[in-house]
């Protein structure tokens, strides 16, 4: 084992984020013209897939995100995600700690060696999980959030005839200049750290300071103004924003390891679907066949309202959804009643949407 595959290994386990279970996909040749050997895919499932397999959802993770956290936010009985009814699948992306990602890999490719990933590999390898691993040959619903939106535009563009329904959430097909900039942020924050040492670092609480000012840097665009100044955090259990900020905020990303946040954030920066189709935005989005709720955060500084407007016009047959919420972008980690209310709303809708 190198000392990348020990770094953080207590947070990204079975007893933290399981239980998942690992596809081994093989070798992936990568869009960046590289190759990831021996690729290893962490999902989880819950519900029972039919006998004629045509009741299944795929839910990739966000930046950060896990399978546990998705489904602890997005899937209940009762729920629109309800594993009585439907059979969900929740995959890892590439990079996030669980499925292949610099914390893990191979020596010689672990750490700052990892090769660089683009969405359109993880959408190639979840087919791959989903086809030949799962033998699922249509999705009734792809849903995401953030990066996970990045994802599920990515399957309705270039897989139509899988991907049933689409509900990108609170992200674009194409990143916009300033969610360019703003990402960069987040990279900058933690790479500002000495100890980062352009990703040689020994362990992850070598880049403490640099993961601190990244959460602090993340929380002050990704939470509104209202939530700070009304002090909506108490709803939740902390008892001032410092506490909030530390207790949450850094807590969420101090055990997570910095080489697998830069993998993810560099992806996440570098999104473009029209791109990696080979067509114009104008293009991609007019070809895009699965039913779609383009689903936007009213307050959404990372990915503003006007933005995903200005995508889902461009989808035929497709509407826009929004929800309001002072949990802004981060809404989407299923803290505030009122979005968790009306995203089971929406994606309730769209499942019984005939297609």
């Amino acid at each position: 084992m190198s000392q990348h595959q020990s770094v953080a290994s207590e947070y990204y386990s079975q007893a933290l984020h399981g239980p998942y279970q690992v596809y081994d996909a093989g070798d992936l040749d990568l869009e960046c013209g590289g190759r990831l050997r021996n690729l290893k895919i962490a999902y989880s499932t819950l519900g029972t897939l039919s006998p004629t397999k045509d009741n299944a959802i795929l839910f990739p993770s966000w930046y950060s995100g896990t399978s546990k956290i998705l489904e602890q936010a997005y899937a209940g009985e009762g729920r629109a995600l309800d594993p009585s009814k439907y059979f969900i699948i929740f995959a890892n992306q590439i990079g996030n700690g669980l499925s292949t990602s610099p914390s893990n890999a191979a020596a010689a490719f672990a750490g700052p060696r990892f090769p660089s990933i683009s969405i359109t590999d993880d959408v190639r390898a979840q087919h791959r999980l989903v086809t030949e691993h799962l033998g699922i040959r249509e999705l009734q619903l792809v849903l995401g959030g953030s990066m996970g939106a990045q994802q599920t535009y990515e399957w309705a563009a270039r897989f139509p005839d899988v991907v049933k329904r689409a509900a990108p959430i609170a992200g674009t097909a194409k990143v916009t200049n300033h969610n360019a900039a703003l990402v960069d942020t987040f990279i900058d924050a933690i790479k500002s750290d000495p100890g980062w040492d352009n990703g040689w670092y020994k362990k992850g609480s070598d880049v403490q300071r640099g993961l601190r000012n990244h959460a602090r840097v993340f929380a002050a665009s990704g939470f509104t103004p209202m939530l700070f100044n009304d002090e909506g955090w108490r709803s939740i259990g902390f008892t001032s924003v410092e506490d909030f900020l530390v207790g949450f905020v850094e807590g969420h990303f101090i055990p997570q390891d910095p080489n697998n946040l830069i993998t993810l954030l560099t992806k996440w920066r570098n999104g473009d679907t029209p791109k990696s189709m080979g067509k114009d935005l104008t293009s991609t989005l007019a070809s895009i066949k699965p039913k779609t709720f383009v689903i936007a955060i009213d307050e959404d500084a990372f990915f503003p309202l006007r933005d995903l407007e200005h995508e889902q016009r461009l989808i035929p047959g497709s509407e826009l959804k929004w929800i309001s919420s002072p949990w802004g972008h981060l809404a989407l980690f299923g803290v505030c009643p009122n979005y968790n209310k009306a995203i089971d709303g929406y994606l309730s809708e769209l499942l019984n949407t005939p297609v």
